[in-house]
């Protein structure tokens, strides 16, 4: 039961990382039209759920398996690769941000000694600090499992875009738990698929989604900051 607590609260969607200041990407879907009801906000929503399986998944995969290891050097090393495929600016200051804020406040939090070493290895400069790796590190170190850490997110993803949606859009809280609810029925397929894939098969093809991360940097009127 401790261990359940432990990941509703580091798995919370209102954990105090800045999350609710990003949209992932929907904002400028809406603002360009792509999505424009609950159909398109559904298929926007899924894309963004399976692009993230796909890469930063696989990575909390095996940042999870090399933190339960206490290997930092190689945490650091899948850091880097999580880093270099966000493509936008803006994804990438989303990711590091939450992931230094998860680190930061998980070391204050637990007083674990391992997680407290990450934390000063990205004040330090010496590593990005990517969410993804964050958030693996943080469970692992309290020996919560490497599914449950994919699970969230997973779930994650998907709750950041919805609850964007609720600001951004006419949509309403059932609409939006009923996409929640579809949208998480894929969660085991998606963890089993990442979890016998190696770190270099990290990917996630939704060119679209890029396009409208690039035509955000210059938006003119912004209500979330990616």
């Amino acid at each position: 039961m401790t261990a359940t607590a432990r990941l509703l609260q580091f798995g919370e969607s209102m954990f105090p990382i800045g999350g609710f200041a990003f949209s992932g990407g929907l904002e400028s879907a809406v603002q360009k039209r792509v999505v424009t009801d609950a159909a398109t906000l559904e298929a926007f929503a899924r894309t963004a759920v399976e692009q993230a399986a796909a890469g930063d998944g696989i990575a909390v995969v095996w940042a999870h398996r090399a933190a339960a290891a206490g290997d930092l050097d190689e945490l650091a090393r899948i850091d880097e690769r999580v880093y270099a495929r966000k493509l936008s600016s803006e994804t990438r200051t989303m990711s590091v941000r939450m992931g230094k804020k998860f680190a930061e406040i998980g070391a204050e939090v637990t007083g674990l000694p391992l997680l407290a070493a990450w934390r000063d290895r990205i004040g330090a400069g010496s590593t990005p600090g990517c969410y993804p790796v964050a958030l693996a590190l943080n469970f692992a170190a309290q020996g919560l499992a490497e599914r449950d850490a994919f699970v969230v997110h997973h779930y994650g993803v998907a709750s950041m875009i919805l609850s964007a949606a609720l600001r951004l859009m006419k949509i309403g809280h059932v609409d939006t738990q009923r996409l929640l609810y579809r949208l998480n029925a894929d969660a085991d397929a998606a963890y089993d698929e990442a979890a016998r894939l190696r770190l270099d098969d990290m990917a996630g093809f939704a060119p679209l989604a890029e396009i409208l991360a690039a035509a955000h940097v210059k938006a003119h009127v912004r209500l979330f900051m990616n």
